[in-house]
């Protein structure tokens, strides 16, 4: 096993995978922004590496950039298959080479999450987490239900929840956790009482119900990654935090080891964060809150200025009639789904040609 530790490790580790792929490269993607990575796995293509990626139904910032996402790995000869919409998210990262060797990221493949946040990945060769990996894609890709075959590979809502709660209450002597945020009820009852055992139960994170025998900590940078180091012997590291939505409704993957080597590394990073004066809010937390204000005022603005729409449409409606001898029918529902498009699409260039140009100005006028 290889401990990939972000920032620091980048993305140099993927694309000498990719670039040294023989036969096959499945990855699934939640998000995606990198280049260098896309040109890996083109090149791949190239010299007949069968590249097949797994994309994402849905996320946060929207759909049209996976979807655009889509067409260029499609360009480049990339086998593409889109997830389920059954579960709320697919969140899992991970990435298979040849079906021999297994990345199991606590990232996405972004700049944001490879270059400024905290985060792992597990690099491992093990022959049962590389088999469970690959029968959880071709299960996903086939939109088939996945039966798990080890209780060393995590996924949620399959069998997250059972496991991380076995792993928690097995603590004796320390828990170490990177968390988002840890909400459920069932694991706060579980992390509570192994500290009123004794137990040293930390997070660096977020911590929703207040109790005096855990130790929380924010950290300085933002953070990307779940895991949970315990006993100082085993560890999890995956995409799920220990909250409701992402252990029961969403397709999140991990791992639980038991590398001496690894696990005494993270808990030194640990050590280290938790060490670390981190009274300032992390910046990179902190930007959504200005940037939300100035949303609200761009949208309220918009509204008060927008024209009556009625008087609109009927003189639309006047001119196609017209042109079409005076008789045509309308169905009132695709009128409307085709409106609400144009009008999403019109402000949605406005928009980018605005903040393109205020990102170029800069507050102060300069670039």
């Amino acid at each position: 096993m290889k401990l990939l530790i972000q920032p620091g490790d980048g993305v140099a580790p993927l694309i000498k995978a990719i670039s040294q792929a023989k036969t096959s490269i499945e990855v699934a993607i939640f998000r995606f922004d990198q280049p260098e990575i896309e040109h890996a796995l083109a090149a791949a293509v190239n010299r007949g590496v069968a590249v097949h990626a797994l994309i994402a139904h849905t996320n946060r910032a929207g759909e049209d950039n996976l979807r655009r996402l889509e067409t260029r790995l499609l360009g480049h000869g990339i086998t593409v298959a889109r997830t389920a919409d059954d579960l709320v998210r697919y969140h899992g990262k991970m990435m298979l080479i040849d079906r021999r060797e297994l990345f199991l990221l606590g990232f996405n493949l972004t700049h944001q999450d490879i270059d400024r946040s905290r985060s792992f990945g597990l690099i491992t060769r093990n022959r049962d987490l590389v088999r469970e990996a690959g029968r959880l894609f071709e299960a996903d890709v086939k939109r088939h239900p996945y039966e798990p075959g080890s209780d060393r590979f995590i996924v949620s809502p399959v069998n997250a929840r059972k496991q991380l709660a076995a792993f928690l209450k097995g603590a004796r002597k320390q828990l170490l956790i990177y968390d988002p945020e840890v909400s459920d009820p069932a694991m706060m009852d579980i992390l509570e009482e192994r500290a009123k055992a004794g137990v040293d139960v930390r997070i660096i994170g977020k911590l929703t119900r207040n109790s005096p025998r855990i130790g929380t900590k924010r950290l300085g940078i933002r953070l990307h990654t779940r895991t949970t180091i315990r006993d100082g012997k085993g560890a999890f590291l995956g995409s799920q935090s220990l909250r409701e939505l992402e252990l029961d409704a969403r397709r999140e993957v991990g791992v639980i080891f038991q590398d001496a080597t690894i696990v005494t590394h993270i808990k030194e990073v640990f050590e280290e964060d938790w060490a670390h004066d981190n009274t300032a809010e992390p910046r990179e937390e902190a930007e959504p809150a200005p940037v939300g204000k100035v949303a609200k005022k761009v949208a309220k603005a918009v509204a008060q200025d927008l024209p009556p729409v009625a008087p609109v449409l009927d003189e639309a409606v006047r001119q196609v009639v017209g042109s079409n001898g005076g008789t045509i029918e309308f169905n009132v529902a695709e009128v409307e789904s085709i409106v609400k498009d144009a009008v999403k699409h019109a402000v949605r260039e406005a928009v980018k040609e605005v903040v393109e140009g205020a990102v170029e100005e800069g507050p102060g006028g300069g670039k």
